[in-house]
């Protein structure tokens, strides 16, 4: 998402949001250098889809599966890939190419995670901006050189 912000200043400012895929170097080191990294949740996917499969071929042709059950297992294999992609991390960028009078060009980049945070942290960044014309300093952006 891309938002144009006036700031009290004057000066146009873009703020925008995009998602990581991938975890930046330096991002959560605790728990990173904890985890097993991707290979123990590739285990666990790839176990519960073949007790999923084992479950449906080893039913008996006569069995009525409640409609109930069919639900509760989409559940189960889809709960952890959409808690993972609803929790990604997002990178915050407010830019403003400044202006030849008094104010130079300026750069603040940070990191939210989760969708509805960086949704929240984008609209209160723009309210800083026509507020105070910078983002706050105490917020999850830091300027940039």
């Amino acid at each position: 998402m891309t938002r144009l912000v006036r700031g009290a200043d004057g000066r146009m400012w873009t703020v925008r949001t995009h998602i990581e895929w991938s975890n930046p170097a330096g991002v959560d080191e605790f728990e990173h250098d904890v985890n097993a990294g991707r290979t123990s949740g590739i285990v666990m996917a790839v176990l519960v889809l073949g007790l999923v499969a084992v479950l449906v071929a080893w039913t008996p042709s006569d069995v009525v599966v409640p409609f109930w059950l069919l639900l509760a297992l989409a559940m189960l294999v889809l709960f952890f890939p959409a808690r993972w992609a609803l929790r990604r991390q997002w990178t915050v960028v407010a830019e403003t190419p400044g202006d030849l009078e008094e104010h130079g060009p300026e750069r603040w980049v940070g990191a939210v995670r989760g969708m509805m945070a960086a949704h929240q942290e984008t609209t209160k960044i723009a309210r800083d901006i026509e507020v105070y014309s910078t983002p706050a300093v105490d917020g999850p952006l830091q300027p940039i050189d």
